[in-house]
């Protein structure tokens, strides 16, 4: 059954078609069955032949259709050819117009020929009743309502296809809108997880390259240097791995992890043993707090951490052997302060002008999302002295 409702739906015109071979026959019957009663039998044959051409044809060319059946209607009220069964196409004309979502007009002209035609009709031939005015008025109205029924009928269709219609194009539009949202979201994190493995990468690696330079040099001389590097070298690996297996953490949300398992994520206070790490490294660091610490939200204290590390990692790669750091904390009433310094070779205008003074742009990028995520200003550039300068403000509420 539900293959001949799928047939049927895919072939409408050749379902007009069939019905109007219907009305076409039950018109012709209605012809023979009132011969020779009725005169001019051929006319009646050409308009019923008409009627079922707009039957037939009412949903590929409706408006023309509607137009045919006006026509065929004046030809009837001109030449006296009172109504018969063909007459039926008009109540199925007026029901397509009213739903083909097409010209106003047309509607119009539907309803106007519905709600007129058993008046026209009652006045070109009158019933031979020898009732009161009253019963022609009432049989007229009786006559009209099955006009207005098709149109009614057929506009809450097309209102109904109209208001499904509107549904499916906000849920297409609301589905793209996802789509668009998922892609940010996805691009999004992207971007943070490249931000923390670089950051954490950089860093450490920075540190045991350092260190593994230093052991070889000093391997023969100083055998206890080399010890206290090459220990140097492991902590500072173990704890890469460990901030790696955090961001693993992070993405793999879909399995069930131990409490603990994961090193906490790095905040203000984790400086101090940053700064400490990079003062074993070689590098000369100037530490100081000012103000009062508080607790600070999760992202302000991150975003400080890593700025400090990205700006210190960059002055052991590129400010030279007799290069020294400051760090300054000022908490403020609204914000955390931060300013790092150093006083090495710097990086050219070049490389800071392309985003970073890491070589490939990461750095200095990295610290601007970082702190445009959480509303702050970053001013990063090169010293007039010499030496390279990044200055920080986070606010404590995100802009």
């Amino acid at each position: 059954m539900q293959r001949l409702y799928d047939f049927l739906r895919r072939h409408p015109t050749g379902v007009d078609g069939f019905w109007a071979v219907v009305l076409f026959g039950f018109s012709v019957l209605w012809v023979v069955s009132s011969y020779p009663s009725v005169e001019r039998p051929v006319a009646y044959g050409a308009v019923g032949a008409l009627f079922s051409v707009v039957v037939a044809l009412r949903r590929r060319m409706p408006e023309r259709m509607l137009l045919l059946a006006v026509a065929l209607g004046v030809v009837q009220l001109a030449f006296g050819l009172m109504p018969f069964f063909a007459d039926f196409a008009m109540l199925v004309i007026i029901y397509t117009v009213a739903a083909h979502d097409g010209p106003r007009w047309a509607s119009r002209l539907a309803l106007a020929g519905g709600l007129s035609a058993a008046t026209l009709a009652q006045l070109r031939w009158p019933t031979e009743s020898q009732g009161s005015s009253a019963a022609h008025v009432f049989f007229t109205v009786i006559m009209t309502v099955p006009f207005v029924l098709a149109w009614v009928l057929g506009d809450s269709l097309r209102t109904r296809r109209a208001y499904f219609a509107q549904l499916e194009e906000r849920a297409s539009r609301l589905e793209k809108e996802r789509e668009a949202q998922a892609k940010v979201a996805v691009a999004a994190e992207r971007a943070r997880i490249a931000r923390e493995l670089h950051d954490v990468v950089a860093h450490n690696v920075s540190v045991m390259v350092v260190q593994a330079d230093g052991a070889a040099y000093v391997l023969d001389s100083s055998p206890e240097q080399a010890k206290q590097a090459l220990e140097t070298i492991s902590g500072t690996g173990r704890q890469a791995l460990a901030e790696m297996r955090r961001l693993l953490g992070v993405l793999r949300t879909g399995e069930h992890q131990e409490a603990g398992e994961y090193v906490p994520q790095p905040d203000v206070q984790q400086i101090e043993d940053l700064v400490e790490q990079v003062r074993q490294a070689g590098l000369t660091v100037d530490f100081r707090i000012e103000g009062s610490p508080r607790p600070l939200p999760s992202g302000v204290e991150l975003t400080a951490y890593r700025i400090v590390q990205e700006a210190l990692t960059n002055t052991r790669k590129h400010g030279g052997p007799e290069a020294g750091a400051s760090v300054r904390l000022v908490y403020f009433d609204d914000g955390l302060g931060l300013l790092v310094e150093d006083d090495g070779r710097g990086a050219t205008q070049e490389m800071y002008e392309d985003g970073g003074a890491d070589g490939s742009g990461h750095g200095l990028i990295g610290m601007r999302e970082r702190v445009g995520m959480v509303g702050g200003t970053l001013d990063a550039g090169p010293r007039p002295g010499g030496g390279f300068r990044i200055s920080a403000l986070l606010p404590l509420k995100p802009a």
